[in-house]
């Protein structure tokens, strides 16, 4: 069987989650509309009849503001490591600009097969792509270039075809079931951050990490208690809302995914709490990595 390792990578918003979703048929990484919404490499176990592909979602490769920052890209670029193929995602509705040089040229010093992933292409009229195309297929550094949309699935099941011609002959390295690494509290987590990245305007999101504090399973219902970090006063007002309005939503829109998820009754208490920089703190950021999925940042 074919058996083999696969790193998306791009800048921040190239579609490298809902490609991995689509992929996948499920949901393993959130998705939303503001940058850095992955903060860590998620593995996704890929098994069928004839393969296994690992899929590693990555941040999205961006100028660092602070230490967090800096922990993503080294997440990123680190997922390479020993894979087999690169998925270099680019926005078909974007120019190709100086980012996604810069991540070209981080990809390019791995030497390993390099696949451009044209992604969005639901938004471009035939023209607008074969355009574009034409332009990027100017150069010899791809192994293969496939415009895909992964909102609508076009061309995702070629990709994943043409995937396997470059994938070596191997035994399975996870069981055929396993479908993610990463413990079912971090899923937990990434929910409720992906509520608040919904609900949210744009300064919030990238000052918020989550904590599980307490968690209780039995038969039939499972007890969250969660902490929401944010790094002022002010940005807790916005999170707990008028009235709390604006917790709840996020606290009833996160229950409903992990109940359809976790096939169980979700009991949900969340609490915000002020960590003046814990961005920039790398002791505080090991922390509540190590807390959520088991290790450090690039462990």
């Amino acid at each position: 069987m074919k058996v083999g390792f696969v790193a998306l990578i791009g800048r921040p918003n190239a579609g490298k989650s809902t490609l991995l979703n689509q992929i996948m048929k499920d949901k393993i990484s959130i998705v939303s509309d503001k940058a850095q919404t992955t903060r860590n490499s998620i593995k996704a176990i890929l098994s069928t009849e004839n393969a296994q592909i690992i899929f590693i979602d990555t941040p999205g490769i961006h100028k660092p503001l602070h230490e967090l920052g800096k922990q993503l890209n080294k997440t990123a670029v680190s997922a390479m490591d020993g894979v087999d193929v690169v998925y270099f995602l680019l926005d078909a509705t974007q120019a190709f600009g100086q980012g996604d040089q810069f991540v070209l040229d981080l990809i390019k010093r791995e030497n390993i097969p390099i696949f451009l992933i044209f992604n969005k292409i639901d938004l471009l009229t035939r023209e607008q792509m074969i355009v574009k195309l034409t332009e990027l297929n100017k150069t010899d550094l791809f192994s293969e270039i496939i415009p895909v949309s992964a909102i609508t699935n076009d061309n995702v099941e070629t990709l994943l075809k043409v995937t396997l011609d470059y994938l070596p002959e191997g035994e399975a390295l996870y069981p055929t079931d396993m479908i993610t690494e990463f413990p079912e509290q971090f899923f937990i987590t990434e929910i409720i951050r992906e509520q608040i990245l919904i609900s949210t305007s744009e300064e919030i999101p990238h000052s918020v990490a989550i904590l599980i504090d307490n968690f209780k399973e039995d038969k039939h219902s499972i007890l969250i208690q969660a902490s929401i970090l944010v790094e002022r006063d002010s940005q807790k007002s916005i999170i707990i809302g008028k009235q709390g309005q604006k917790i709840k939503a996020i606290g009833s829109g996160a229950r409903a995914i992990l109940e359809k998820r976790l096939g169980k009754n979700i009991y949900l208490d969340l609490m915000v709490k002020v960590e003046k920089n814990w961005r920039n703190s790398t002791q505080k950021l090991n922390a509540i990595n190590k807390q959520n999925t088991g290790s450090d940042y690039n462990e």
